[in-house]
């Protein structure tokens, strides 16, 4: 997974964050209702009073983007994967292919199906983007849906677990930010991500003296 991260280049500087690429990721300005591209985000757990506050972005991903078309693709993948194993039965009814034929391409596909339900699983928890309003009390995480497409999700940020009381380190990979109640858990890299706004980061999640 590392390997993967080097492997996506960096976008530099606010310009590059204005591309349009397929509406998903790219926003004009700080203003969280208004989007590039055709498509919107949904919005998941909105809590009321949210669809006219200003979002700060404190936290960015740049290589959101290539997960998402990843995942994209994968979906493709294993779709046409699947699609060709009726063709495969009919041919072996007919003779046409050997049984040992068949059962590789229906190993193939379940080995396809089994790897998009594992990266599906990973994606869809992977942070892009994390936003807090302007009063510091709604922390909005951007993240990729099942088919690869960006979902915002509202937290309240009392309900936000500190990295001071996780067991993980800045240091690692990944690190985890959960809610006290536990009903959903993001990942997101300090390593590879940038953190735009520390003081609202901080505010959030508490201080990250030992981060580098």
């Amino acid at each position: 997974m590392a390997t993967l991260l080097r492997a996506v280049p960096r976008l530099a500087g606010p310009a590059a964050w204005r591309r349009p690429v397929c509406g998903l990721w790219c926003r004009t300005g700080q203003d969280p209702g208004r989007w590039v591209g055709r498509r919107t985000p949904t919005l998941k757990e909105k809590p009321a009073g949210t669809e006219t506050e200003k979002f700060q972005m404190v936290y960015r991903f740049d290589a959101i983007r290539a997960f998402g078309y990843l995942s994209q693709l994968k979906v493709a993948q294993t779709a046409l994967t699947l699609l060709a194993l009726p063709p495969g039965l009919y041919w072996y009814s007919h003779g046409l292919v050997t049984l040992g034929s068949l059962c590789f391409a229906g190993g193939i596909a379940g080995f396809a199906l089994a790897m998009l339900c594992w990266m599906s699983h990973f994606f869809r928890r992977l942070v892009g983007i994390l936003y807090v309003n302007e009063a510091g009390t709604v922390l909005r995480v951007a993240h990729l849906t099942f088919w690869g497409r960006r979902q915002d999700t509202d937290w309240p940020v009392a309900e936000v677990v500190p990295m001071m009381e996780s067991r993980d380190r800045p240091q690692e990979l990944f690190v985890r930010i959960q809610q006290y109640s536990g009903k959903q858990t993001f990942y997101l890299t300090l390593r590879y991500g940038r953190i735009l706004d520390r003081e609202r980061f901080t505010q959030v999640f508490g201080m990250l003296d030992t981060l580098k």
